[in-house]
């Protein structure tokens, strides 16, 4: 009964079931024992682990081993969840972490902490792992993740849903703050804009925007892992707009991208000023991983790079010597770069940046 399940022996007896498969789990270190340990426990237990997040959610003693299980569960290490190619086991893995993530996020996203909770093991802590759950399984090449458009399945698009929902309603300041939720949000952000661009683009412009300040953020972060991750999510999304706009023909993509700059203008090019401050006037220890989005967003945005060029220029008026130099090197920066993001245009840009900055650091 549900009185029954919700008892606080179940509870504990359920918390140490949950820490237990997940050390089993965790050992299966091939194919074969990982699919022992699958076959087993799909599809006999995993009902009540799902009867568990529902029941359970608020509390963080439960939640947080029932989800890192999961977040073992699906994390494709030495290549030990390959499946026959007639097994259905990938698809219904996901399917069912898909069930675990939205039952708790759903639920706790309507939660009222308790007066004098810690927040991080509360909430944060649970949303972290879930992004860790999620960036795990749609890298883990196990599953066409095509299947659940084609057939209708809503697995995918609520998870990301729920997960995304889980994102945003972590304040910038906090996901800075806490080192574990930092990695884990920008880790799910990259792989994100690298293979769900269209997704994330058809959101709604403030939550959109909501993502690229927070990606904003994590450029000046001082863990060099964090800003190169923020820098390479900002190369795919950069890129996808570039792409999408020299593309002749009309799509709802471009048209929701459209509808973005329209409302937020400077969505953009608000990111190529940061790169660009970051680039010219700070030392930056990964200048390769901050090139990659440059050059998408000044091919983007050639206007704004004209003015802010222009202003830089400008600012040097009681040196004309210095003036002129300075504008030679802006000549440099782009001299010979195509408009393209073809590999080989790519690194004439990189190896261009690399002596305007050396150029640049000269003259301030």
């Amino acid at each position: 009964t549900p009185e029954a399940f919700s008892s606080q022996r179940v509870c504990v007896a359920l918390v140490g079931v949950l820490r237990d498969l997940r050390g089993v789990v965790s050992a299966c270190g091939s194919r074969r024992t990982y699919t022992l340990f699958f076959n087993w426990v799909y599809p006999a237990f995993t009902p009540v682990f799902q009867r568990a997040a529902v029941t359970f959610f608020h509390l963080p003693e439960v939640t947080t081993p029932l989800l890192k299980l999961y977040a073992e569960l699906v994390y494709n290490k030495a290549q030990r969840l390959t499946f026959d190619s007639s097994s259905p086991n990938g698809i219904l893995l996901f399917r069912d972490a898909s069930a675990i993530v939205v039952a708790y996020g759903s639920r706790i996203l309507d939660h009222q902490l308790p007066a004098g909770a810690d927040v991080y093991a509360h909430r944060l802590k649970g949303i972290s792992i879930c992004m860790t759950l999620l960036t795990r399984a749609l890298s883990g090449n196990y599953v066409n993740f095509g299947v659940f458009a084609l057939y209708g399945d809503r697995a995918l698009s609520d998870c990301l849903e729920v997960t995304i929902k889980l994102c945003l309603s972590i304040p910038p300041d906090q996901i800075m703050a806490y080192t574990k939720v930092c990695k884990a949000y920008f880790t799910l952000m990259e792989l994100l804009m690298r293979n769900h661009t269209a997704t994330l683009v058809e959101l709604d412009t403030p939550v959109l925007k909501h993502i690229c300040t927070s990606l904003q953020s994590g450029l000046k972060s001082h863990e060099v892992s964090i800003s190169s991750q923020c820098a390479a999510a900002l190369e795919h999304l950069a890129a996808f707009h570039f792409n999408a706009t020299a593309d002749d023909r009309d799509s709802a993509v471009k048209a929701a991208l459209a509808a973005h700059l329209a409302r937020e203008p400077e969505l953009f090019s608000s990111q190529l000023a940061v790169l660009l401050n970051m680039i010219v006037f700070e030392d930056c220890a990964n200048q390769w991983s901050l090139s990659r989005p440059l050059l998408a967003l000044i091919l983007s945005n050639p206007n704004f790079f004209a003015s802010w060029k222009q202003s830089i220029i400008q600012q040097q008026a009681s040196s004309p010597d210095r003036q002129m130099k300075l504008t030679a090197a802006f000549d440099r920066l782009m001299a010979d770069v195509q408009n393209n993001l073809e590999a080989k245009n790519r690194d004439r840009f990189t190896q261009n940046l690399t002596v305007f900055r050396h150029d640049a650091k000269l003259l301030f």
